[in-house]
């Protein structure tokens, strides 16, 4: 099953139920044969007749027991009844939703995959607009400016573009799609907050549909049609409307609280329900239930108590299965897998604070100085505190929800793991994060991959792989992306494969797998015990129908499970309502020793059941249901207790801290709610005070509580579970390879395989900047190639201290040897994170994430056999796990068998850094001074099993490499530490997925340059030498160092061997026992390298402009960056001065760039203030003060009506405060600059050019006003970009004038756009575009991806004919230090620890100040 680009592109970017973006990138028109979305068997046939569309819903949407019956997703004849929210529902339409090129290859691909009776094709985007009363005109004027294209106005209208072009053609079909209406999508959430900032009260609801006109040359079969509609929308997410939505209404009745017959029945009620609500009660679930309620509590249950009892105590949550006693063979165990596991932590406590007890684990750090507000939680300077700061990770998967729906399944798995790491002790900051993906056999059409098996099947209830890589990439990279979290490292693998048992494994359920560093106040590592009189929280977004029965069905092998409940885990991402919430967070940690969060824990699986339970335990609470704050007022109790809505935590404070809370809150617009106080005891209550109050009110007695139990019986030591399983003996074949493969052939496959080859594909999507924290992320070298083995994040602005973290797995060997693999995932780990410079090895701790099919047969065994020889590996290494998750079920049905995906286990290794600067990169330096040398840790051992190169030619050999020595790789380790210590290493790659070739191949792509090996076989063979995966190092020394290291090598015990040299000329020559086996120039390998991600980025971005990126690569040199000035860091006078200027760092809901901002400009001598946009317009503050205001970077109302659109109005449309902001634009003495989103907002303020040149408030208007738009190649990029500094009237480039240098650039909508062609010609003739994007030999330039945005003549930036004004798409302010820069030009005269040239720009303000 092969799948082309297109398919992708479909469901992409035509669906646009995740993306915010109207622009369409062109994609591939390949044949496909569409199996994503439009012909899987799951989905019903749909009827239709010739113009008037008869569509039915792709999925039954009845979820039975679990939420209130009859919920109508589809907006169909009997929908007219939704949940009171709309009184009134209006219409705009706004023409085109694609772009001309997206239109014309939309219309290429259903002319090849459905008719070429299809002639034509035109789309709009109809926004439906919900009303509790009418708009006067005034304000719908505001809400068509928002709608609308302020250069084109006349692209919005009250009636149908399209409706009226089918009037006029008979032979013509309308389909129109969106998202279902079973619960609001965070994209109207994030629109009525626009709407309700404007002062468009009256707007409740917002949910946008996509509208298709075909034209058509005779007529369409029904079945025409219905490819057609499932090409354009989500089945899981999305449904047709088959006529315009009159109302948001629905038929949901609440279902009322029941009670379950188990005196009356015994288990077989229990087995009823079980079934119904698919619990996931297994046999000892039911039994210890029965006898709970029938024999102990002596009541029947209610169905809110069994769903809430199936949540917390289900294998997801409570790890039975790592707590329980196991029997392999026969023969009890001595010791649990937690056990095992926490034994590392026993063994090697050292500098651990936090393990195996929280959200995150935490180890000691350093005392810094850190940035930070000084009354936090309101308007206020910030400055630097001294304070002791902890480093902590965690890690989890989220795998079952993006098996189904692969978006917002990832989106909620991204936004889980950052709540677990602000809900860690008291609360904690969230720095950085890494990603990872396993999937099954990708299938492109076009590609080559001779090791996939075409004749597998998939199952109809889940994603393909392709599909879910994509996807779940997308959702995990844009929720980080607008949430302000850099994703800095990560990995991916796929595999497919029938073994010599002819049992096929695969992973068709996959691994999505989300981990986060952060830091943590050490005053605040321990949570406070709930005590009575404590009142309980809830802080967060609203409740929404989402995720019913999460953590039950995530503990299930998929397809065992009801596909209606499979739906029914459809999850809802909402990233910048999580910010707010983590602003939230991180204002009460702020305040140190008077933190108001007594304690804190994040909702995630099984929903309030869960984390009120956590908090209130043991003392108890009655909670009173109808005071959480609703989103959706049909859910019933069940629903509102149960249903796993993201974006909220539970907190415990004190009451006297209630209105101090409660003001945070308000200030960053998120909703708190008191729902209970703890009362000691010991159980937890649930009431509904609405029931209560009707009971009442009619003179009845009050309806028992909803769940009445003993915390203790449902949270405390419970019977523990026994599972029995055997060993399994697998059939093993040695590998078969033809003798007359070369090594080029080879190459030409391993090269290719996503575990070995170029993540470009992953990175340039993803932020990896944002914080301004990131001292090493995924690209190196002067091409920026997606290489390093190893991320690091500074602690502040200020300090060089910080933490490293790394990732080891290797699945694979583990079907040929469980231990082996175990023991390799650690060494794995090491060697990638022994690039960084460690405190010790003994700080080392990590998180150990298992994902195995482990209750089926032999996979419980093998997963307990890797536990004991990693736990044993640990111990010896001195190191320690001390925290982790399990995901147990990961197997699916696919054609009547079930495949088992190959066990896996993921470390994550952190560690504190007492230098960021001394990391060392992949990439080879030295040019033809350079020497490679060998660190090999299997000790001339090569053995093939479970490698790439296996994998190729399909299949996985008889033995696995192994790390056979730990007690070597702990001397190894330490000894390259002393090298990195002495500065005498100046590139290191570990060797791992495709061996040594590949571990050398790399390091000449990233340093762009050639390399000249001459290996030794010592009796292995060719392939045994050049692609074992043996665990071991390569070093780059230069000539004159060579000596000295070999000697300090020796002298620690450890031997290294020169395998080569490095060239300037990029050729590769390999040799083996003098024989010539290799020659070929580097640019022709790594584009074998980079293949399989282009093809992959060919589903996400415009195919023009991964061609030219392709193409581009091809000739790239080193760029030719120079400075007319040399940086400094700023004159003490101006740091230590007593009054400093103020500048006002303003921000809005969805801002993420406000502290890296703040953090430069104190670093020029300014005194930055922490401003929100609510405090303008509450009048808390005025701009008066102020000498410079900054508007910042991120992503305001998650920019869902255009970037900073949201942002633009609220100024716009409060006449107040637009005066304030225009008083302060037209003082002399002021300055202001807009980066990003905030330059965005700058242009549509009309504040660039301004209006003496034109725009908003110049001659031209709106229609006139200079815009910042969609990147050309349809997607966010974030890329270190070089740029030059032309001549200029801009403050705040003096002296930089002439410059060509690196910057970081993160946005999806930096593409300047001109409307009025003299403005564009005054602006270029005035010198007012200072900043230009340019290509490797500094010339300005419109090619990508030189030019990340398509701006034209390279703009990327404009400033006021007077220089006070300036707006820039780049981020000066994420590389204003040197360790900031991923890469840079040795002959420049900066220090590593010292300021970038980028502080210059800071430093001209503050002079401009004085």
């Amino acid at each position: 099953m092969a799948t082309s680009a297109w398919d992708i592109a479909a469901t992409e970017f035509l669906q646009g139920f995740h993306r915010q973006k109207l622009a369409l990138p062109r994609h591939s028109s390949k044949q496909t044969n569409l199996l994503l979305w439009g012909t899987l068997p799951r989905q019903s046939p749909v009827g239709y007749s010739h113009k008037k569309l008869r569509l039915r819903s792709h999925i039954p949407a009845k979820i039975r027991a679990v939420v209130s019956g009859n919920v109508s997703s589809l907006v169909d004849e009997d929908s007219g009844k939704m949940q009171e929210v709309a009184e009134k529902l209006i219409h705009l339409y706004r023409v085109p939703f694609l772009q001309d090129s997206a239109t014309a290859e939309l219309l290429k691909l259903v002319q090849t995959k459905i008719s070429n009776q299809i002639i034509g094709l035109k789309t709009e985007q109809c926004f439906n607009i919900g009303l509790k009363s009418d708009l006067s005109s005034d304000k719908f004027s505001v809400l068509k400016w928002l709608l609308g294209e302020t250069y084109e106005p006349e692209s919005l209208g009250s009636e149908s573009f399209l409706d009226r072009e089918q009037r006029e053609l008979p032979d013509a079909y309308i389909i129109e799609v969106g998202p279902r209406l079973s619960f609001t999508t965070a994209w109207s959430a994030n629109a009525v907050s626009i709407c309700q900032a404007c002062g468009l009260t009256e707007i409740n609801r917002m949910e946008r549909s996509r509208r298709y006109l075909l034209y058509v040359k005779g007529s369409l079969l029904d079945s025409q049609i219905n490819e057609f509609a499932s090409i354009v929308h989500d089945r899981m997410t999305e449904c047709i409307y088959v006529e315009k939505l009159t109302s948001f209404k629905t038929s949901i009745v609440p279902e009322e609280v029941r009670y379950i017959p188990v005196m009356e029945k015994g288990r077989k009620a229990l087995e009823e329900i079980n079934e119904e609500m698919g619990l996931a009660f297994d046999e000892q679930d039911l039994q210890y239930y029965t006898k709970l309620f029938r024999d102990d509590i002596k009541r029947n249950p209610t169905n809110v108590e069994l769903f809430d009892i199936a949540q917390s105590n289900s294998e997801h949550s409570r790890h039975w299965f790592f707590t329980g006693k196991l029997v392999i063979d026969g023969q009890p165990m001595d010791k649990t897998l937690m056990q095992i596991v926490k034994n590392t932590l026993l063994a090697n406590p050292n500098n651990s604070v936090i393990g195996f007890k929280d959200n995150s684990s935490a180890i000691k750090g350093f005392p810094v100085e850190q940035l930070r507000p000084i009354q936090p939680g309101s308007t206020c300077p910030l400055d630097t505190v001294t304070t002791d700061l902890d480093v902590l990770f965690t890690a989890e998967t989220h795998n079952f929800p993006c098996a189904v729906a692969p978006y917002p399944g990832a989106e909620t798995g991204a936004g889980g793991r950052i709540r677990d790491t602000h809900a860690t002790g008291r609360g904690s900051f969230v720095v950085a994060s890494t990603a990872g993906y396993c999937v099954g056999n990708l299938n492109i059409e076009g590609s080559y991959a001779p090791w996939e098996d075409p004749s597998f099947t998939y199952p109809a209830n889940l994603a393909s792989p392709l599909q879910i890589l994509i996807d779940a990439s997308n959702g995990a990279s844009d929720y980080g992306n607008k949430f302000g979290e850099p994703l800095i490292q990560g990995y991916t693998r796929t595999f497919g494969m029938r073994l010599p048992s002819g049992e096929r494994r695969e992973w068709l359920k996959p691994i999505m797998f989300s981990a986060g560093i952060g830091q943590i106040d050490h005053r605040h590592i321990t949570k406070g015990e709930p005590e009575i009189g404590m009142l309980v929280v809830k802080i967060g977004g609203p409740a929404y129908r989402i995720g019913m029965g999460g953590g039950a069905a995530s503990s299930m092998v998929s397809g065992q499970n009801d596909a209606e409940l499979d739906f029914n885990a459809v999850q809802r991402g909402d990233a910048e309502m999580a910010q707010k919430l983590y602003r939230v967070v991180r204002a009460c940690i702020e305040m140190g020793d008077s933190n108001p969060i007594i304690s804190i824990h994040d909702q995630g699986a099984g929903g309030n059941c869960n984390v009120v339970k956590e908090i209130i335990h043991p003392q108890g609470a009655k909670i009173d249901i109808r005071a959480i704050v609703v989103g959706d007022h049909t859910m019933s109790v069940l629903e509102i207790w149960g249903a796993e809505y993201q974006e909220q935590d539970a907190i415990l404070v004190k009451p006297e801290s209630r209105d101090l809370l409660q003001a945070i809150c308000s200030r960053e617009r998120l909703s708190m709610a008191v729902i209970g106080t703890i009362n000691g005891e010991g159980r937890i209550v649930l009431v509904d005070s609405v029931a209560t109050n009707k009971c009442k009110s009619s003179g009845l007695p009050p309806p028992p509580p909803a769940v009445d139990l003993e915390l203790e019986k449902v949270l405390g030591d419970m019977p523990k579970k026994t599972f029995e399983f055997n060993r399994m003996k697998n059939l093993r074949e040695p590998l078969d390879i033809a003798p007359a493969t070369t090594v080029l052939d080879s190459l030409k496959r391993v090269l290719r395989l996503p575990s070995v080859c170029s993540k470009r594909f992953l990175t340039t999507k993803v932020d990896r900047c944002v914080t301004g924290l990131v001292a090493q992320q995924q690209t190196v070298g002067p091409l920026q190639i997606t290489l390093a083995d190893v991320a690091v994040i500074a602690q502040t602005y200020t300090d060089l201290t910080g933490g490293a973290c790394s990732i080891g797995e290797q699945p694979i060997k583990g079907l040929l040897d469980p231990k082996a693999m175990a023991r390799l995932a650690v060494g794995e780990a090491l060697t990638n994170l022994v690039w960084a410079k460690v405190t010790s090895l003994s700080d080392v701790k990590a998180s150990g994430n298992w994902m195995y099919a482990a209750k089926l047969d032999g996979e419980g065994a093998a997963m307990y056999d890797a536990a004991v020889a990693l736990s044993e590996a640990m111990i010896e290494l001195g190191i320690a796990i001390d925290g982790g998750k399990d995901s147990l079920s990961m197997a699916a049905h696919s054609s009547e068998e079930v495949v088992k995906a190959p066990g896996n286990l993921v470390i994550s290794t952190y560690v504190t850094c007492p230098d960021i600067t001394k990391t060392v990169t992949p990439d080879l330096k030295l040019g033809d001074d350079g020497v490679l040398l060998h660190i090999d840790l299997a000790r001339g051992k090569r053995r093939l099993g479970g490698s790439a190169l296996a994998q190729v030619f399909d299949q996985i050999g008889d033995e696995s490499p192994d790390l056979d020595d730990v007690s070597y790789l702990k001397t190894v380790f330490n000894e390259v530490q002393n090298l990195i210590s002495d500065e005498l290493i100046s590139a290191g790659h570990d060797i791992s997925d495709g061996g040594l070739i590949v571990n050398a191949l790399e390091m000449a792509f990233a340093g762009n340059c050639g390399i000249r090996l001459d290996l030794t076989s010592s009796g292995s063979t060719i392939p045994e030498t050049l692609f074992a995966e043996e665990l071991g190092l390569l070093i780059e020394v230069s000539k004159k160092n060579v000596d000295l290291v070999l000697e300090k090598l020796h002298h620690g015990d450890v031997s290294a061997d020169i395998i080569g040299q490095v060239t300037s000329s990029p050729i590769v020559e390999l040799k083996v026992d003098g024989v010539t086996h290799l020659n070929e120039e580097t640019s022709v390998l790594r584009d074998m390298w980079e293949e399989t991600s282009f093809q992959l980025e060919k589903f996400q971005r415009l195919d023009s402009c991964v061609e030219l990126e392709k193409e581009g690569l091809k000739n790239r040199h080193e760029p030719s960056w120079k400075l007319s000035f040399t940086p400094t860091f700023t004159d003490d006078n101006y740091m230590t001065a007593i009054s400093k200027p103020k500048v006002a760092v303003i921000r809005e809901e969805g801002s993420n760039g406000d502290r890296e901002m703040s953090a430069a400009f104190s670093a020029a001598g300014f005194e930055p203030w922490d401003v929100a946009m609510s405090d303008l317009l509450n009048g808390v503050i005025t701009l008066d003060k102020f000498r410079g205001i900054v508007f910042v970077g991120g992503f305001s109302y998650a920019d869902v009506l255009d970037s900073a659109k949201g942002w633009g109005a609220s100024i716009r449309f409060n006449q107040p405060l637009l005066n304030q902001f225009q008083a302060f634009y037209n003082r002399p003495d002021t300055f202001s600059l807009g980066v990003c989103n905030g330059c965005q907002l700058m242009a549509l303020l009309g504040w660039v050019p301004g209006p003496q040149v034109g725009g908003v408030f110049g001659a031209g208007g709106d229609p006139s006003q200079p815009r910042f738009i969609h990147n050309e190649s349809g997607r966010f990029e974030c890329r270190f970009t070089n740029v030059t500094i032309e001549e200029t009237p801009a403050i705040m480039f003096k002296g930089m004038e002439g410059s060509t240098l690196g910057v970081w650039a993160a946005h999806g909508e930096g593409r300047a756009y001109f409307p009025d062609d003299s403005i564009f010609n005054h602006i270029l003739g005035s010198n007012l575009a200072p900043v230009k994007y340019c290509d490797d030999d500094g010339t300005p330039t419109e090619v990508y991806p030189f030019n990340p945005n398509g701006s034209p003549l390279g703009v990327a930036a404009i400033c006021s004919p007077d220089g006070r004004h300036l707006a820039m798409m780049p981020h000066p302010e994420r590389c204003f230090l040197m360790w900031q820069y991923p890469w840079y030009p040795k002959n420049w005269d900066v220090e590593k620890k010292g300021p970038s040239p980028w502080l210059r720009m800071f430093q001209n303000a503050r002079e401009w100040c004085s």
